[in-house]
């Protein structure tokens, strides 16, 4: 058996084949079990030792260049099929693409890059944070010992049974993780996603996002901070807005604020300000000596002030949203609306 002879006669044949059922048929007699090639390889015993390893080579090679010349034949059989379904369907291969749906940017995610955009422009380094923190960056340096109140509202997520490891109730750690890697003066803020064990409804959701922002230096004082919002302020809603602060209490800062600013909806009071003209903000103040300590920073050289900003109760103010769970649902009807 002549094995260029086998190969021409195979491409012949494959080449003329009509259908996969007649192409199979030439497979099995070829390179089946039975065929031609496993007959060559049946004959290599009855040689001289010295010509078996060149005869087993000729088979294996006609019989990989067979199945070869099979594959491409075969894939001309798909190829058909498909181009017949199209024609079937009407398909054009000329026609364009229809266009894909363009998407947009969650309204969360559109407020934090405006805000991000805004206080680099005043200097502020963006930063980031782990949502999984530890015990120590969430409470002990942010001055909230173990026996704290306010570990009791912020309704933590424990990740360990030591309680050691929690998913994130604010975006403060920040703080101190900025404070270990850098030196004074500096200015960050730090958007991000927190998590709190709430019982959900219209205004509390387990999960929501809040920037901190923090600036450290010399002589800083209330009105620097007041000076910061009140620019915040007018990024966010394009117009001056009246500011006031109440004490608040907080144990990172000292004194503690909470800042409201005047309704930017109303004139005499509304829904949104719950008919009170002042809309709560966000809480700030300087920051306590014992977070600039735990942070490496020496309190009597320096100091800072720092805040909180909710950033799904901004996305909710600027669009009148009611249902704080509306952000977070993944609802495309809501979605479509930004």
């Amino acid at each position: 058996m002549n094995p260029e002879d086998t190969l021409q006669e195979a491409r012949e044949r494959i080449g003329a084949c009509a259908d996969e059922v007649a192409l199979k048929d030439i497979e099995r007699e070829f390179v089946g079990k039975k065929g031609l090639v496993a007959a060559m390889l049946a004959e290599i015993p009855k040689l001289e030792p010295a010509d078996r390893k060149a005869h087993g080579q000729k088979a294996n090679s006609l019989k990989q260049a067979i199945l070869e010349l099979i594959g491409e034949r075969q894939k001309t059989f798909e190829t058909g099929k498909l181009d017949s379904a199209r024609r079937a369907d009407g398909f054009d291969p000329t026609v364009p693409a229809p266009q894909a749906r363009r998407g947009s940017l969650h309204p969360i995610t559109q407020v934090t890059r405006e805000l991000e955009d805004l206080f680099i422009s005043m200097g502020y380094e963006v930063l980031d944070g782990p949502e999984v923190e530890l015990d120590h960056y969430n409470f002990e340096a942010l001055n909230i010992t173990k026996d704290h109140p306010a570990r009791d509202s912020q309704d933590t997520f424990y990740c360990d049974e030591e309680g050691s490891l929690v998913l994130r109730t604010h975006t403060s750690p920040v703080q101190i993780r900025a404070m270990e890697k850098r030196e004074p003066p500096f200015r960050v803020v730090a958007p991000g996603r927190v998590f709190r064990q709430e019982t959900t409804d219209a205004s509390h959701d387990h999960t929501f996002y809040q920037m901190e922002g923090m600036v450290v230096g010399k002589d800083i004082s209330v009105a620097h901070l007041i000076g910061t919002m009140k620019t915040l302020l007018r990024g966010i809603f394009e117009r001056d807005l009246d500011v006031r602060l109440r004490p608040g209490h907080f144990p990172f800062v000292e004194p503690g604020f909470e800042l409201d600013a005047r309704c930017p909806f109303c004139q005499s009071g509304c829904s949104v300000c719950k008919r009170t003209t002042w809309i709560e903000l966000l809480p700030c103040g300087l920051i306590h000596p014992n977070v600039l300590r735990a942070g490496g920073i020496d309190p009597e050289q320096w100091s800072g002030f720092a805040f909180g900003l909710g950033l799904s109760r901004l996305v909710m103010l600027r669009h009148a949203i009611d249902d704080v769970r509306h952000l977070l649902d993944g609802d495309i009807r809501f979605l479509e609306q930004f």
